[in-house]
Parts: C-alpha cells; structure tokens; sequence
C-alpha cells in the first residue's frame, strides 16, 4: 500500500516563496529523497491558484518517452513552442543531468520574461563551480533530504512514545517510499539496497568512471561504518591498503569526492572557535539515511551516540545551518551551526546521567568565552537542566521543534 502522500512542507514553503520571481529554482538532493514528488505537490498549490494545466510544463528525463528531449536543442524548441504567450509558463526539469550542456537551454530560456523555470538533480556536480558561475545570482539551491524526525512522526502517527517512534526511524529509513514498507522488513531491505546500487554502482561508477567499483563499495562500507569519526583521505588509503587492497590518497579522495557528490555522504569540517579558521584535515562525515547504513553494515552499525549525532547533524542543515566541528584547544564541540542571524554549538550524547560524561561533554562549551546559546542534547527522559548557561535538552524534543 502506497502511503498518503507526504505534503513536505517546509521545501513547498520555499518554492512558494520564489515563484514568479526571475531566479531559477533547483532542487538537490539523493535519488529517492522526494523531490519529483515535491514538484507534483508544488504543481497542485499552483492549481489550487488557479493556474490551468497548459501553463505547466514537467518533463522527467528518466521517463523514456522523453529522451529524445536529452538533446539540448529539441528541449529548447519543445518547450518554446508549449509555452503560453500570454501568461507565466512553469518549466519543470525533472533529473536534469541528463542533459548535456543543460545550462545553455536553461539559460537561454530564462531571457523569456514568462517562464518560470525548476530543476531536479541528483548529483552535485549539477552545480559544479563552472555552472554555478555560468548562472551566477539567478539561480536559489533548495537542498533536500529525506524526512526529517518530525515528517516520520506525523506519517506514522508516533507523537505518544517518542523513543519508540525515533527506534523505528533509525532502524527502517528516512526515505519517504519506505513509510508503506514499515511491516515488511524484506522488501525494505531491497529497497534500499536499489538505491544504494543506483546511487553508489550506476550512477557514480559510471559517470566518474570509477573501474574498481568493489573499492569505491570498501570505501563506502568503511566510511558508513566511521560516521562522527575525524576521518582522513590517508586513513582511507592506509585501511584499504592495510586489509589488502592497494589504494593511493589520491584514488581515495577521488571516492570520497564521489560520494559526497551523489549526496549519499555529508562532510562537516573542522572549525578552530579561538582561531575562527577551518582547519584543512580531518573532517567527519554522515550519511544521508540511517537505514542506508544499517543495510550495509548490519547489526554492528547500532552506535546510538554516533547514530544521534548523525541524526542531528542532518536536521540543522534541514533548519538551514551551516555546520561544522567545532576544535576549541585539546577539546572537540560536536557541532557549530551557523546562520545569517546566530552561532549556536551543540554537543550530542546518548546519555549524560554518568558523572563524568556530563563533566566531559560540559568541558568544552565551558571554554567558550561567548554570549551565542549552547546546548547539549541527549536521549534521557529527565528534566531539562542548565548549567551555568548551557542547556541540557532531550534530543527528541528538540528534533520535534519543541525546544
């Protein structure tokens, strides 16, 4: 049973807010995550305005009936002769890597005073340094991610029992197809198993041409398996080489370049607080979808305080913050999430109810020596508590927008 279609709203309040302006809208994100849905969502606001369907224009390039409008110029003249003189014409290019040289078709169509236009892409090298300089300042990314907490809740209808409900999220997945999956552990598991050999084996192996597609799966695997690790390209190489499979830095790098660029990896630098620098080694990284991991590693993947950091991690971009890892002299912040308007760092543990973690976790906010909110997050079901200025709140409720 297919389940009723999330309305993801907080990415529709975002191309509400751009329509009819003249800046193209693009859409990021891995395979699967929603975001052809959120265009058919986003399509139906624009009926329910009273915009009649000849204005909208959808094309999808994995829908074999449209690819012969992969040719750069038979997307241009198909589009050009559909669209109303008269009135706003919405464009949506659905998958839009597909198209050699799409910039150029885009570009030229966006001179036209009434297109609207909204791209899809699953990788991003869509918005490698050259395009994104090619449309430079007429283009918004609206970056998206499976569901958040939040979004799984309210599908699944888990508001009463909160550690149940997050138990579920971390062991199924985020991927919104996978809510009409949820009794059936089987056929999940080849779901995400799919879209990890969509993302990982077809679409990345082949486009960046990558022969040795079994290391580019070891350095996945290892990867996945190190979330919240600092993690270095020669770490990489030295494992791999180490467990009998030759590899340079450079080869590395090249995956793990790979990797983020299909969206399936997030990296979060380091950040020196005191020398307000990024710091060039050592990053970590997190997964798009626990789920996605649990596939792929199994059992041994249930690191509760790492899963919690992975999860929170994910939510502050969703909240639309820039994040990294806070350095402050020996000690670690798990996060520094930045803004237009604030800094606020957090640190992320499972629990704290033990002395000395509490002490150890409170040590490095406590070096802090700023006025910017500072918090802890944690899975215990206690009472909120403040320490001089630093809150301890529970995780869930933090991820429910409670806090």
């Amino acid at each position: 049973m297919m389940p009723q279609r999330l309305q993801r709203e907080e990415y529709l309040k975002k191309l509400i807010a751009f329509q009819d302006k003249n800046i193209i809208k693009i859409i990021t994100g891995i395979r699967r995550c929603g975001k052809s849905t959120l265009m058919e969502i986003f399509q139906d606001h624009l009926r329910s305005t009273g915009v009649e369907n000849s204005q909208i224009l959808h094309i999808n390039f994995e829908d074999f009936d449209y690819r012969p409008l992969r040719d750069p110029a038979a997307l241009h003249s198909y589009i050009t002769e559909r669209m109303t003189r008269d009135r706003m014409t919405y464009v949506f290019l659905d998958e839009i890597q597909h198209v050699p040289d799409w910039q150029d078709v885009v570009d030229s169509l966006h001179l036209r005073k009434n297109l609207d236009i909204y791209i899809t892409g699953s990788n991003a090298y869509l918005l490698s340094s050259e395009i994104a300089t090619l449309i430079s300042g007429r283009y918004v990314e609206i970056k998206m991610l499976p569901l958040s907490f939040r979004e799984f809740v309210s599908a699944t209808g888990g508001e009463a029992n909160l550690p149940k409900a997050y138990r579920q999220y971390v062991e199924s997945s985020s991927f919104p197809y996978a809510l009409a999956l949820l009794d059936h552990p089987k056929e999940l598991r080849d779901y995400l198993e799919g879209i990890y050999n969509t993302v990982v084996v077809k679409d990345l192996a082949s486009r960046k041409k990558i022969p040795d597609v079994m290391m580019l799966e070891s350095v996945a695997r290892f990867v996945f398996d190190s979330i919240g690790s600092p993690i270095s390209t020669k770490k990489i190489a030295d494992t791999m080489t180490s467990s009998g499979r030759k590899i340079d830095v450079r080869t590395a790098e090249k995956y793990m370049d790979a990797l983020l660029e299909s969206f399936i990896l997030y990296q979060a630098r380091r950040y020196n607080i005191r020398g307000k620098q990024y710091l060039k080694t050592l990053e970590k990284y997190y997964v798009v979808d626990i789920g996605l991991r649990y596939m792929l590693l199994g059992s041994r993947s249930t690191d509760v305080g790492h899963i919690l950091e992975n999860v929170i991690y994910l939510e502050l971009l969703r909240r639309g913050f820039e994040v990294s890892v806070g350095k402050m002299d020996d000690l670690e912040v798990d996060f520094v999430a930045v803004d237009q308007k604030q800094t606020i760092y957090y640190q992320v543990a499972a629990t704290v109810r033990d002395e000395g973690t509490l002490k150890r976790e409170l040590a490095s906010l406590q070096k802090i020596n700023d006025n910017y909110p500072k918090f802890i997050l944690t899975l215990d079901e206690d009472p909120d508590a403040d320490y001089e200025g630093i809150r301890r709140i529970n995780a869930l409720e933090w991820l429910m927008g409670r806090e």
